[in-house]
């Protein structure tokens, strides 16, 4: 088993492709072609982690944040940064970062956070746009089921909890070939009308490539006709942040204490109580100042989330409770998620979780 077959199949959880633009994910140190002794899986990836990992055998780490954020000018040493690096390539250990890839999949850090809390009836906060893309291709009738199932194949055709859907029109091609064409059917020289399917489906960004490649792998045309778009529609399963509902609703300050428990977190800082039930939880692990609009607009009674500074918390306006509960806190089992679905991945494999507790912020 080697790196990149590990890391790809991460990416089945969390493709890259959805990634915040800001972020870097995916293999930061290493080589992907080595073989793996086993895997540590933590949150952060630091001095302390590598040591663990040298500890346990294992020669990749599979970390939710990136160690390297910024660009490294050098390698000298001079700060913690550099001396992970430093330390991981002493010792062959390749690094991996998943970050804002897993925010913004449905069954990840978000979701985490809502099965902690048993929120029911879940949905995506803010959805990623742009990430669904449409394909309009012309097939000969013969050939339009064969081409279809390898589109099908190589990941188009999903929609939510569907699988192979598209849609089809009949009709008529004109194409005429001139001398340099080597036509499968028609002659060169002559026009020649052909009666053709014309096939539409859609797919998440992250399988364009595949996509195409099957397209014109299946496609019995010298020269493949196609209308690639990216559509503007809503994907439910793609995007930061979740919005869930208690199954029984709860007063603010016995919501808070609950959370304080759930989290295990020294304190939570919040805005003033508003005296109403706490129903409908709107939750985004990490720093999420940026989506208290998008809270309130869904109708929460109360955003989780941390990092909130001073002037956030007048953004509640006494419409919503805002909660910040650390940010450590709210991404703390995001390890376990990645443990849990590398493990049933590879179940004869070496894939520890990490038993360090990487949280710098500390409560007196």
């Amino acid at each position: 088993m080697n790196v990149k077959e590990i890391t790809q199949s991460l990416e089945q959880l969390a493709p890259l492709a959805y990634a915040e633009d800001f972020d870097n994910v995916g293999l930061l140190v290493g080589d992907d072609q080595q073989e793996v002794s086993g895997v540590l899986v933590s949150l952060d990836c630091l001095e302390v982690t590598v040591a663990e990992a040298i500890e346990n055998n294992c020669n990749l780490i599979v970390a939710f944040h990136p160690i390297i954020f910024g660009g490294l000018k050098s390698l000298t040493g001079k700060s913690y940064v550099e001396r992970v690096v430093i330390k991981a390539i002493q010792n062959d250990i390749a690094i991996y970062a998943i970050h804002t890839a897993l925010d913004n999949c449905f069954k990840g850090v978000n979701d985490m956070i809502c099965e902690q809390l048993n929120l029911t009836n879940r949905q995506v906060l803010i959805p990623q746009s742009n990430t669904i893309k449409k394909l309009t291709t012309y097939v000969p009738r013969k050939d339009a089921d064969k081409v279809l199932e390898a589109l099908f194949k190589a990941g188009a055709g999903n929609i939510g909890n569907y699988e192979h859907c598209s849609f089809a029109l009949e009709g008529k091609g004109s194409f005429l070939p001139n001398e340099e064409a080597n036509p499968v059917v028609g002659k060169k020289g002559e026009l020649q009308i052909e009666e053709e399917k014309q096939l539409h489906v859609t797919f998440g960004k992250h399988v364009q490539h595949q996509v195409l490649a099957a397209l014109k792998a299946s496609h019995p045309y010298e020269e493949v006709a196609y209308e690639l778009t990216s559509l503007e529609n809503t994907n439910q399963h793609i995007g930061i942040g979740m919005i869930g509902e208690l199954e029984s609703g709860m007063e603010e300050k016995t919501f808070l204490k609950h959370i304080k428990e759930v989290f295990k977190t020294g304190a939570v800082r919040h805005s003033h109580v508003l005296g109403k039930e706490i129903k409908k939880v709107a939750v985004l692990g990490g720093s999420g100042a940026f989506a208290i609009s998008a809270a309130k607009s869904a109708g929460a009674d109360v955003f989780i989330t941390a990092d909130l500074k001073y002037h956030d918390f007048f953004k509640a306006e006494n419409k919503i409770l805002l909660a910040d509960i650390g940010h450590y806190e709210s991404e703390q089992y995001t390890k376990n998620l990645l443990h849990s679905y590398l493990t049933k991945k590879f179940p004869n494999f070496a894939i520890v979780l990490s038993q360090k507790n990487t949280n710098p912020i500390q409560y007196s």
